[in-house]
């Protein structure tokens, strides 16, 4: 007849078999919480930022001509390299954003040939614009310019002044 009981031998088999699964399930759920807790630290300190819309470099002969200006998807705005001011990061207001976003579209044909228009005689404001699909350079009396051109002078002008809080 056989006992009751198992033996001695295969119950210590049996608890060392669960002791290892307890281990790996406690170590599979600390490598878990690590992860998660890594993800949460990326997404916490701005590890995800929006893509850029453009990036708007003016040059020119006048004491305030020289600007780095650029703009991303969610209307941040970085000013010759600042993106804050008493703060507060630079925002541009929705209908700035709208039309931001306007210009990024009306400038993908022209930065995609790169085009380049020749200042004319009376230059007095250069503009170097880059986005996701290249680059377009022009100046303020550049002969040929398209319509998105004079609107993105004007964005810049108004952004300038009104977001970076710039003299002009």
């Amino acid at each position: 007849m056989s006992a009751p009981w198992p033996s001695l031998p295969g119950l210590a088999a049996r608890a060392k078999r669960d002791v290892s699964r307890a281990e790996h399930a406690c170590l599979t759920w600390s490598v878990v919480c690590v992860l998660l807790a890594a993800c949460a630290a990326l997404a916490g300190c701005g590890g995800i930022s929006a893509p850029d819309l453009f990036i708007v470099k003016r040059t020119g002969s006048g004491p305030h001509a020289k600007l780095t200006l650029l703009v991303n998807e969610e209307g941040g705005v970085h000013c010759n390299g600042v993106g804050t001011s008493a703060g507060h990061k630079l925002k541009l207001s929705d209908p700035a954003l709208v039309e931001a976003r306007a210009i990024q579209e009306g400038l993908e044909e022209p930065s995609a040939n790169h085009v380049s228009l020749a200042p004319g005689a009376k230059s007095v404001l250069s503009y170097y614009v880059r986005n996701e699909h290249g680059y377009v350079r022009f100046s303020d009396d550049s002969a040929g310019q398209p319509k998105v051109f004079r609107q993105l002078a004007l964005f810049v002008l108004q952004t300038a002044q009104r977001v970076c809080r710039l003299p002009e």
